[in-house]
């Protein structure tokens, strides 16, 4: 076995070591080819950088565009505009500062005064103190950088792209996304590149990002520079975009890329072209050729195997009689496959007598015998009469009767994804939030039985058809605390809830009967689902194993649907007890 972990090993050493004598020959001539192939993957770099940074601002101007337009035909800024109203205009503002926490908001009143603002540290008095956006309390538009974005013109601020509305009699609206510190160091994170910020006449260096090398500023021109900055090799260039123009000039972007990963790459790249050229050699090219053939036949096969594996296709691969690790790999591939064809089996076996919601659970959270508290809403289902109807059957009609009547109620259970916990003869216990509760388990809960009676209803005019007496349920529901877990020996057990919330929604469901309803809730329930849902208040009923009675609630229907349909009247007899 030794000799086969390591066969694979020598071969390839064998192939590499008889070409190293040529290479170094040869990797004299060919390397002038390092830095031409350095330089034209960094051109690429930096128009990439370039072009993702414009991206990125495009963006971020058409956010602030937006945000512009809506804010200026907003009713409720407009109303603030006339009264000069600071506090409700800030109100309007804040909710597009919420949305883009990077945009600076500037909201003026008809004379110019700023009535408010959202992000600026230094806000003017008046909007006309910016020389900028004098016209804009005229009436007039604005779109273009500002020399110190929306702060006040001493306030060192960095540049801005300003977006302004003057509403004229009215009032203006400033946007501004200024080019901070913060501004370009989100854009790094999102570019995976440095980028600094430089004066439209002096070149200097107005913000740069915390790594930027700020020591080759001074050498930074259009074309792309390569420069070593102590351990780490930097690619920077500078454009001037359009957006960032002023009457001063246009601002410049120098982005600045880590380029040592590629400078490595390139050096060995170029080893690895050299490699290749003289493995093409006469001595080497029979025992290459015959090699890789069969290394790369057999990977093929299990690249192959593999993707038809997470197609769940379990097919084995050819084995080839190599003698080596690949031989060996082969064989350890199918018999994993097999193994998991088999658990693949067991687990869709498992599916039909379990839930899969559950079955996952349990797999995940390996759970003990325990259990655990949940907030869970339960519901109650069973045949009314059926007692009677088996009676006037064979065996197989019935069990076929009662397979139909199941799936369509069980239909109905999972499509709000309940989890049906156990059948008791024609009864169905179903458990929302176990076993993870959610927010709305109880209207789910609610909603599953107005679909379970539509379903009914549904099936009924089927068995009609068939000359079969139409089939009568009841359904009732609780909310409340059970335990949930794995119960039962330790080596079979079964996962269910067991509690008085339980006990109390098998309760109802049987007092359906005696108060003539087809689906009864609790008081509990009711409350938690009544925005929702149509019911009628029943009647408080007495609960074994309860001192205070419950009071219960009639499902109607849910709000915005049909109706559901009426239930017969109960007994007049028969005592509503439960």
């Amino acid at each position: 076995m030794m000799f086969r972990l390591h066969t694979v090993r020598r071969k390839l050493t064998v192939l590499v070591t008889s070409t190293l004598g040529v290479v170094f020959v040869v990797i004299i001539v060919l390397s002038w080819l390092l830095h031409r192939q350095l330089m034209d993957e960094v051109d690429n770099r930096v128009d990439d950088a370039k072009s993702g940074f414009l991206s990125e601002l495009e963006d971020d101007m058409l956010d602030q565009s937006l945000s512009l337009k809506v804010m200026a035909t907003n009713p409720a800024l407009i109303t603030a505009l006339e009264n000069s109203d600071g506090k409700a205009a800030q109100a309007v503002a804040k909710v597009f500062a919420d949305v883009y926490p990077e945009l600076d908001f500037i909201i003026a009143g008809r004379d110019g005064r700023v009535l408010t603002e959202l992000g600026v540290d230094a806000p003017p008095d008046r909007l006309d103190s910016i020389p900028e956006l004098r016209d804009v309390v005229a009436g007039a538009d604005f779109r273009g950088v500002v020399e110190h974005g929306c702060e006040k013109p001493a306030s060192g601020a960095p540049p801005a792209i300003a977006m302004a509305k003057g509403l004229a009699g009215k009032g203006s609206i400033v946007i501004c996304q200024p080019i901070s510190l913060g501004y370009l160091d989100n854009t790094r994170k999102k570019l995976n590149l440095e980028l600094a910020l430089l004066d439209p006449t002096t070149s200097k260096l107005v913000v740069a990002t915390a790594h930027f090398p700020t020591a080759v500023i001074p050498r930074i021109t259009h074309d792309s520079l390569v420069a070593d900055v102590g351990p780490t090799t930097w690619a920077v260039s500078r454009y001037e975009p359009s957006y960032l123009a002023s009457p001063r000039g246009t601002f410049s972007i120098a982005p600045a890329l880590d380029v040592t990963g590629i400078k490595s790459i390139v050096t060995r790249n170029l080893l690895y072209a050299l490699a290749v050229l003289l493995v093409t050699a006469a001595g080497s090219i029979a025992f290459g050729t015959r090699l890789a053939g069969m290394m790369s036949r057999a990977i093929r096969q299990l690249q192959s195997a593999q993707k038809r594996l997470h197609q769940q296709d379990y097919m084995h691969v050819e084995v080839d009689r190599t003698g080596d690790e690949l031989e060996d790999l082969a064989l350890g591939f199918n018999v994993m496959v097999d193994r998991l064809k088999e658990a693949a089996a067991m687990k869709a076996t498992m599916g039909k007598y379990m839930a899969r919601k559950v079955m996952a659970h349990i797999l995940k959270e390996k759970m003990s015998i325990g259990g655990e508290k949940l907030p869970v809403t339960i519901l109650f289902s069973d045949l009314r009469g059926f007692t009677g109807i088996s009676e006037r059957m064979d065996p197989q009609t019935l069990v076929g009767l009662l397979n139909e009547y199941f799936t369509e109620m069980v239909d109905a259970v999972l499509a709000e994804d309940g989890v049906v916990d156990k059948y008791i003869g024609d009864a169905i216990m179903v458990v929302f939030g176990a076993p993870e509760p959610e927010a709305n388990d109880a209207l789910r809960a609610v909603r599953s039985a107005v679909g379970m009676r539509r379903a009914l209803a549904r099936l009924n005019v089927r068995l009609a058809e068939r000359g079969i007496a139409p089939l009568r349920t009841g359904i009732g529901i609780h909310t409340g605390e059970v335990i949930a877990g794995s119960i039962g020996h330790e080596e079979q057990r079964q996962y269910t809830v067991i509690g008085d919330a339980v006990n109390l929604a098998s309760r109802l469901e049987t007092a359906t009967k005696d108060l003539g309803v087809n689906v009864l809730i609790s008081e509990h329930t009711y409350e938690i689902v009544k925005d929702h849902v149509v019911a009628r208040a029943v009647k408080e009923i007495t609960v074994k194993g309860r001192a205070q009675p419950v009071m219960t609630y009639e499902v109607i229907g849910l709000v915005g649907e049909a109706p559901l349909e009426p239930a017969s009247p109960p007994a007049p007899s028969t005592p509503a007890t439960a």
